[in-house]
């Protein structure tokens, strides 16, 4: 999900606006098809050319209707995160939802974060921007020793200043192409980075670590959409794989190529919020029906829901990507313990 940012930011902004197109898409045969002469492109679509003031003009001039989240959510369900459990070296084979696209991840003895926000706002500024309405569900100085960290792209929402700081000096960063100069910038050694362009892969002690396509876009500024890469991961360990989605629009023919290449993942982690409204968000934010068409195209044994219940981004109700999941679930006559959602601060077995 891009940074939302409110309109009195717009002339502290607007020194960049010139930059804001997609990069150009000048052909070569010596690159993959999803490089550009300034950064990367999604396969099979026409990249939106929409700037961050085309997001403005839709918010807050157009029609559209927005919930308001903070009168939900306190219907968000919610615990508070069992700290004895997680750091219980006998218990590791599990999952916990931290809220959004961010969980723990425990098995055979590592501990693993995806795509960590640890701040109240997804926002360059500590002042203003999407302010989290649902609280922390832990003190993040109580996690276990962190051994990797998983970065689906940088849009303030998936990668943290704050989170990356705490865990700079434990974890090994496993990023898309572009990001590792950002991580060395804030601290983090160029040894504890490993970036990967689609397809490649790297294998740390008993577990693999592979970068897969996914349909979205990069950019924490103005100026700087489409230069770095956005990804899905493939995690294998020797006896179990699990698929995060990061952040993604749907696209069949996409998901189906992954799904003949992750041969049915034990756990796909999907988005299911931050989709409304479609006309401005479906290219790149899938629906719930569309995250269940994943669960199906990818051929994954069991999903959990993520990407929503936690920030105010888009204008759906906090609670409405669960009841369109349950519907769509109907439809596509899926099981219902085949794809389900988390409580946020919850822990389960990994099946």
């Amino acid at each position: 999900m891009s940074v939302v940012i409110y309109p009195v930011v717009i002339l502290l902004l607007s020194i960049s606006i010139a930059c804001c197109a997609s990069p150009a898409e000048i052909g070569r045969e010596d690159r993959p098809a999803h490089h550009t002469d300034s950064g990367f492109k999604n396969l099979y679509i026409e990249d939106s050319k929409r700037s961050f003031f085309s997001f403005l003009k839709m918010k807050y001039f157009s029609a559209v209707k927005w919930a308001d989240h903070r009168i939900d959510a306190d219907k968000v369900p919610g615990q508070r995160v069992d700290i004895e459990r997680i750091r219980n070296l006998d218990q590791q084979q599990q999952i916990t939802w931290l809220g959004h696209s961010s969980f723990l991840i425990q098995k055979d003895g590592v501990n693993l974060l995806t795509d960590p926000v640890f701040s109240d706002r997804t926002s360059p500024f500590s002042f203003m921007g999407p302010e989290r309405y649902v609280p922390h569900r832990m003190d993040y100085n109580d996690l276990p020793v962190i051994h990797h960290v998983i970065i689906s792209h940088n849009h303030y929402d998936h990668l943290d200043t704050k989170a990356i700081k705490m865990l700079a000096s434990q974890a090994l960063f496993h990023v898309p192409l572009a990001l590792k100069q950002w991580f060395i910038q804030l601290g983090v050694p160029a040894s504890k980075i490993h970036e990967y362009d689609w397809g490649q892969s790297t294998r740390q002690s008993h577990i693999s670590f592979k970068a897969l396509p996914s349909q979205h876009w990069s950019g924490r500024w103005l100026s700087d959409r489409f230069e770095s890469l956005w990804a899905s991961w493939l995690i294998k360990f020797a006896d179990y794989q699990l698929w995060f989605a990061g952040d993604t629009g749907y696209n069949e023919r996409l998901f189906r190529e992954i799904g003949g290449r992750v041969n049915r993942p034990n756990l796909a982690l999907i988005p299911i919020g931050a989709y409304a409204p479609r006309d401005f968000m479906g290219l790149y934010h899938v629906n719930p029906e569309e995250a269940v068409r994943i669960h199906i195209d990818i051929r994954a044994k069991h999903s959990i829901g993520m990407h929503w219940g936690t920030f105010p981004l888009t204008a759906e109700p906090p609670l409405e990507p669960l009841q369109k999941l349950q519907q769509a679930k109907i439809k596509y006559r899926l099981d219902d313990a085949a794809f389900t959602t988390m409580i946020m601060g919850e822990t389960l077995p990994l099946r």
